[in-house]
C-alpha cells in the first residue's frame, strides 16, 4: 500500500504539532497534498480517551489517504494507541520517534528513542505485530553529535521487524531545525533497504523536491514548515515531477487562500480561536502581508477578516 502512495503521490504533508489538524489538511489538498499526517497524538491521552486525542485522530470520509502519527514514551500504551488508531480507519500509523522539543524528549517519547535503538526497535516490532494496517516511523538521523549516524541500521533494523516504510528527517535531535539538513543520510538509508524511504528537513520549493529525489532517490518527499507559508508547494512540486510549466499563485489565489484558511480555522474552533491561529499563515499573502499585517492582526471577528480581504482584492 505505502509503495502504491508514493508511486501515485510522492510529496506528503507532514505532520506538524497544532497545524496539521483537519482544517489545514483539507486547504493542502485543495492544492495537491493527497496523503497527509495528521499531527501526533499522545498515547496516554489517547487510550483514556481525551478529547484533544479524540478530535486529532477523527477523520472525515473525504480525509483521506491520511496517517495517524501516535508518539509516547510506554511501549504498551503505544500499543494500545496504536489499536485505538487503527479503528479510526487511516490509512496507516505512523510513530514519531523524531521530536526533538525538550518537553517530549524529556518524558522519553519522541527522539528520546534514538538515546536507545534497541528500544526502539522492539518498540516498532509489537506495534507492527498489534495492527493490521501498514506501520510507519519517521525519526531523526541520530540523537547528536554522533560522528556516524545510527540512521542506516537503524533503517534496516525496522526493516527486518516489518516497518513499512521509513521518513528521515535529515538532522540530528540535538540540532532541532538549526543548521542544515544532510539528505546525504536519507541516501544511504534508502539503499541498505529494500522498504521505501521518504526524506524530510529544508524542502521549500518544487526546485528543492527535485533536488532531494536526484541527490537521495528516495521514494518520496515529505513537506512540513515549508507548507506554513505556501501551501501552493504540493501543486508545485507534482508540476515539476511531471515535466510541466510549475503554476505560482495568483494574486487572487493568495487572497482566497488566507480567506479558505480563516473560514475552515473558525469553522473548527470558532472565532476567538480560528482567528488568531490563521494570522500563522499570513505570508500566503505574499507581497499584501506587510501591509494587510496590522489590520488582520487587529480583527476579532470573521467579517471583519473577510470585509479586509475584499478590500486589498479591490485594490489589487
Amino acid at each position: 500500500m505505502i509503495r502504491e502512495l508514493l508511486a501515485s503521490s510522492p510529496v506528503w504533508l507532514a505532520p506538524m504539532e497544532d497545524v496539521t489538524d483537519a482544517p489545514f489538511r483539507r486547504v493542502c489538498r485543495s492544492v495537491g497534498a493527497r496523503v497527509c499526517v495528521t499531527e501526533f497524538v499522545r498515547a496516554e491521552q489517547l487510550v483514556v480517551g481525551a478529547r484533544p486525542a479524540q478530535r486529532k485522530i477523527t477523520l472525515v470520509p473525504d480525509d483521506q489517504p491520511t496517517a495517524i502519527q501516535i508518539y509516547g514514551a510506554d511501549p504498551a500504551m503505544l500499543l494500545d494507541a496504536a489499536r485505538i488508531s487503527e479503528r479510526a480507519a487511516p490509512t496507516f500509523i505512523d510513530i514519531n520517534c523524531g521530536c526533538w522539543v525538550p518537553k517530549i524528549v524529556r518524558g522519553g517519547a519522541g527522539a528520546a528513542w534514538l538515546r536507545n535503538p534497541d528500544a526502539m526497535i522492539a518498540m516498532a516490532r509489537e506495534v507492527v505485530r498489534a495492527v493490521a494496517l501498514p506501520v510507519t516511523v519517521k525519526t531523526r538521523i541520530g540523537w547528536g553529535p554522533e560522528s556516524e549516524m545510527p540512521i542506516v541500521d537503524l533503517a534496516r533494523r525496522l526493516e527486518d521487524v516489518g516497518v513499512s516504510a521509513l521518513t528521515i528527517h535529515c538532522r540530528t535531535a540535538q540540532m532541532g531545525h538549526s543548521g542544515a539538513a544532510d539528505w546525504s543520510w536519507a541516501a544511504k538509508a534508502r539503499a541498505a533497504v529494500s522498504m521505501p524511504v521518504i526524506v524530510n528537513g529544508d524542502i521549500r520549493s518544487a526546485a528543492d523536491v527535485m533536488r532531494a529525489f536526484a541527490e537521495t532517490g528516495c521514494a518520496g518527499t515529505m513537506i512540513g514548515r515549508g507548507a506554513i507559508d505556501h501551501p501552493w508547494i504540493f501543486r508545485e512540486a507534482h508540476a515539476a515531477l511531471a515535466g510541466a510549466p510549475i503554476p505560482g499563485p495568483t494574486p487572487d489565489e493568495r487572497i482566497a487562500m488566507y480567506r479558505l484558511l480563516v473560514e475552515t480555522n473558525v469553522a473548527e474552533r470558532g472565532e476567538w480561536r480560528g482567528i488568531p491561529m490563521t494570522r500563522r499563515h499570513l505570508h500566503v499573502l505574499g507581497e499584501r502581508a506587510l501591509a494587510l499585517r496590522p489590520t488582520l492582526f487587529k480583527a476579532t471577528t470573521l467579517a471583519e477578516v473577510n470585509a479586509i480581504l475584499d478590500g486589498a482584492a479591490m485594490a489589487a
